[in-house]
């Protein structure tokens, strides 16, 4: 039988030969001692179904207020099933299951556009730089054959796509107009074509490693549902936090064009996953960006940041990464 995980030892053995001979061993051990498990903020979104005005603009509170204390949050009744959920699941566990080589070989194997699939970090010069992960970056515009012209997934994938993106939008509205500005900004420049889904799972790692580096969205905002082995951290108040899964609960983290539209109302907070040493990892998460041709600018001032285009924006992130092996994001596109 063809093995289904990445080779990562093999790929990266030179970095695991670096690490093993220095005497300033990289290891999260020390780091992870330091992170606090702790519980995000919860929002009940059926409140915004309510006839009672006074609840909805409490509830509109709490997302506005979390998205600017926290940069991430959760939510509860939001409007998909456990049932979507489940099934959507059982489905990425299954591909994933699939040899190596033929989800290498995506265009040919499991009729995904060619370039889906990726897995650890080609640019990496240490163990400090490398996620080990494999993921399927997979477009909406692809989603919406799933079911017919592609037998990989049936409709439930595309189910809980367009069930997210719409809970996206109604977010990013609900957060434009808490800052007193155009709600429909969002929809009007977030288009198929520039949204995604991301399906990822997070092999066993023997020794302690990132799954996923610490990294800010480059994005307006993004909804995960992840399962409940854990493993995803952020920063608060200068310190690591470990979040606690709650498996009733989607999660809401604004991105980096969401925190520069809003001037920093709203923060684009620094994020990552750690692996687990005998548990693998599952979590999908959809990405509501703009089109590369939209215009990013600050909706009041004085603007803490210049005008930019997310393709600008997206351009400098690539060339960060490929020069320095991370990204600067924002910091460079002060006023």
């Amino acid at each position: 039988m063809m093995d289904s995980d990445p080779p990562f030892r093999e790929t990266y053995k030179t970095l695991f030969a670096d690490d093993e001979s220095s005497p300033t061993k990289i290891s999260l051990n020390d780091r992870d001692t330091m992170v606090e498990e702790g519980e995000l903020p919860l929002v009940d979104l059926s409140r915004l179904e309510l006839d009672d005005e006074a609840g909805k603009e409490r509830c509109k509170e709490e997302i506005a207020r979390a998205a600017n204390e926290w940069g991430f949050f959760q939510v509860i009744n939001h409007g998909i099933s456990r049932d979507i959920l489940d099934k959507m699941r059982e489905e990425q566990v299954e591909v994933f299951k699939k040899p190596f080589y033929n989800k290498c070989r995506e265009d040919k194997f499991m009729n995904f556009s060619a370039g889906s699939y990726r897995w650890g970090t080609p640019t990496a010069t240490s163990l400090r730089q490398l996620s080990w992960s494999e993921a399927f970056h997979i477009p909406m515009t692809d989603i919406s054959s799933f079911g017919s012209l592609n037998a990989t997934f049936s409709s439930s994938v595309a189910q809980f796509a367009t069930k997210v993106a719409s809970l996206a939008q109604n977010l990013a509205e609900i957060l434009a107009e808490k800052s007193g500005q155009n709600s429909t900004f969002f929809q009007e420049n977030s288009l198929l074509s520039s949204c995604y889904l991301r399906l990822n799972r997070y092999p066993p790692c023997p020794v302690p490693l990132f799954g996923l580096m610490p990294h800010t969205d480059s994005d307006f905002l993004t909804v995960l549902h992840q399962d409940q082995i854990g493993g995803l951290q952020l920063v608060k108040d200068g310190k690591w936090i470990a979040v606690k899964p709650n498996p009733q609960a989607l999660l809401i983290n604004i991105g980096d064009i969401f925190q520069a539209w809003s001037n920093d109302c709203y923060k684009s907070v620094q994020h990552c996953v750690v692996t687990n040493p005998t548990k693998e990892r599952f979590s999908a998460a959809y990405f509501l960006c703009p089109s590369y041709e939209t215009v990013i600018e600050s909706c009041s001032k004085p603007s803490v940041y210049r005008r930019f285009s997310f393709k600008e924006y997206r351009q400098q992130v690539q060339e960060d990464v490929q020069n320095y092996g991370y990204k600067v994001g924002l910091p460079r596109f002060l006023a």
